[in-house]
């Protein structure tokens, strides 16, 4: 038996903590070097960067991060494995390898490319092969996409360090198979070793998000020290996939089961969470606090992975603007009102002449106010459309009613007039369509399979004892008194992952907390398609809202486009909760 692997994680998005590599080298003993810079959103950001310079559609900041700390990891034999590679993943390396020679050092650098299908789109039509939309299963349309990678997994990764890379680089794998990778290569499993690579994946899961496994949007956050400048994570993991949570001593944050669980209903679907290596199996695992800030996820259980990889695909959606009136005090519904009709007599356009006109009255305001902000609700509109001359036209429209309509008006800052936005689109393509190429600079490239080998039949959840639900007298409060949440963007859908922090306030939840239940606590869901998975052994419940995001991130007409806080709307809402449960909170 192998000992466990220390990955620690130092970049949950493009754009995190610059310092955080060098916080995680120097603040214990590691031995791999993890983070995660891609999103979809991120891909799109990239793909227009690369066309602005091409060469360039990689994340510069992991190559500042390897300045600063290439000397440490080659010294003290850590490895370093990362996507910032982005569309450009043989670039980066070679980024990095210039930092390198600038150092004085020699490492062996290997990037892992393969994911990019742009190129290929045309030749897999005239083949015949599909690209299959994720949420229809028709072929995806036949447009102009600006980007369009394949999820791929850990083995490329595995490949590249048995060859001895100290740095990888890759393009689009997916979050966790930059975890999976060091730990599948330290401790030497076979491709079906389901079991401890779905561990893998759910240890790389919980950490590739780095702060937010240590209380960053954490629902209880009132509880965790120190979140003023929150530590990073890190996970042990052994050889049967087993880990252990943690994080440097003296960091702020912690980990406690409540930040593990939150963060493994990040982004999630159903309880067998699909990726290109194994298919890990959430509702198996079991958390334990081992100690303070070390928690212990054991019993994961694995299934073969589908035979199709995950495509993100981007495409330029036209230009949007978005313009917003404040609406202060009283007769908010009648300004709105006069608002939009004054604004639409203001420019010789009308809503028929746009592709898609969003017109909506937000009620930020308050009763009897005892500030301005607190006095003002919103009316806002985003118009979109393929022609950007119609959509700057409009910005003009609003100041012919500065002096001419309501009292009281004013704009409101943010938006813009004819911005540029994108359209997600997620797809799915045959696995063996889609080789991981691993190439070592200045040596060989190797070509990896993305074919999972053959499986074993289907696992079954574990059975947990429940208690019977909570009756008796209830009071009227927040959810948030009793559960915590977690939710984010998949696409154009959201999921939304509920937790509770005991079984009697599960066994409630799980009775009391249906689809339709949903439906009326967030209005704005209720049209939508609803997914509902019971996770027993997490005390959580996970929803996917299909469509709440529109096309995408780029292009949601939501305030919150990412749905980073749709959890915390959720506990915001009240209900009549039992009595009981709310003296054992």
């Amino acid at each position: 038996m192998t000992d466990p692997i220390r990955i620690a994680n130092c970049s949950g998005f493009y754009g995190d903590r610059l310092s955080a590599a060098k916080e995680m080298v120097d603040g214990g003993p590691i031995d791999a070097l993890t983070g995660d810079w891609l999103a979809e959103l991120t891909m799109l950001i990239l793909a227009r960067t690369q066309a602005k310079r091409p060469g360039s559609g990689y994340a510069r900041t992991f190559v500042q991060q390897m300045e600063q700390v290439m000397g440490s990891c080659l010294d003290q034999g850590i490895k370093v494995v990362s996507n910032a590679g982005g569309l450009d993943p043989d670039h980066c390396a070679e980024a990095v390898a210039e930092v390198a020679d600038t150092l004085g050092l020699n490492p062996t650098i290997a990037y892992v490319n393969g994911d990019d299908l742009l190129p290929r789109l045309g030749e897999l039509r005239d083949a015949g092969v599909d690209i299959l939309d994720l949420e229809t299963g028709e072929p995806v349309a036949p447009i102009d996409y600006i980007s369009a990678n394949a999820y791929l997994g850990a083995w490329g990764i595995v490949e590249a360090l048995a060859q001895g890379a100290d740095i990888v680089v890759t393009g689009r794998t997916t979050d966790a198979a930059i975890v999976a990778g060091p730990a599948a290569w330290h401790h030497g499993w076979a491709r079906d070793d389901w079991d401890a690579m779905a561990g893998a994946v759910a240890a790389g899961h919980v950490i590739e998000c780095g702060t937010q496994a240590t209380g960053g949007n954490y629902s209880f956050f009132t509880e965790i020290p120190g979140l003023e400048r929150a530590g990073f994570p890190l996970a042990e993991v052994a050889a049967d996939g087993s880990s252990v949570i943690t994080k440097h001593p003296g960091t702020g944050g912690a980990i406690t089961v409540g930040t593990v669980t939150s963060q493994l209903l990040y982004e999630i679907g159903p309880p067998g969470y699909l990726g290109p290596d194994v298919t890990a199996r959430f509702d198996t695992m079991q958390l334990s606090q081992e100690g303070p800030d070390r928690v212990r996820i054991s019993g994961t259980k694995g299934e073969r992975p589908p035979d199709t990889l995950k495509v993100s695909m981007n495409a330029w959606g036209g230009y949007r603007t978005d313009l917003t009136v404040a609406l202060t005090g009283l007769d908010v519904e009648a300004k709105a009102d006069l608002v939009e009709a004054a604004f639409w007599r203001a420019t010789p356009l009308s809503p028929d002449d746009f592709e898609s006109v969003s017109q909506r009255v937000v009620r930020t305001d308050h009763t009897d106010p005892n500030s301005n902000e607190a006095a003002t609700a919103q009316w806002r509109l985003t118009v979109k459309d393929p022609d950007e001359r119609k959509t700057r036209a409009l910005a003009r429209a609003v100041n012919d009613l500065a002096l001419a309509t309501i009292p009281g008006m004013y704009g409101l800052p943010g938006g813009g007039a004819g911005q540029p936005f994108g359209v997600h689109t997620s797809g799915l393509v045959p696995a063996d369509l889609v080789p991981q190429h691993v190439t070592v600079i200045g040596g060989d490239r190797t070509v990896v399979d993305s074919t999972a080998p053959a499986g074993e039949p289907v696992v079954a959840a574990t059975a947990v004892d429940l208690p019977a639900p909570a009756a008796g007298d209830t009071r009227r409060v927040a959810l948030g008194s009793i559960l915590g949440s977690r939710s984010g963007d998949k696409g154009g859908n959201a999921n939304l992952g509920v937790f509770a922090r005991s079984d009697e306030a599960y066994a409630w939840m799980a009775e009391w907390l249906t689809v339709d239940r949903l439906r009326e606590l967030l209005p704005e869901a209720a049209a939508l398609d609803i997914d509902r998975h019971e996770l027993a052994n997490l005390r959580s419940i996970n929803f996917v809202l299909h469509g709440l995001l529109q096309e995408g991130v780029a292009a949601s007409t939501r305030q919150d486009g990412q749905a980073k806080s749709l959890g915390e709307w959720f506990r915001a809402r009240h209900a009549d909760i039992p009595v009981v449960l709310l003296e054992d909170s």
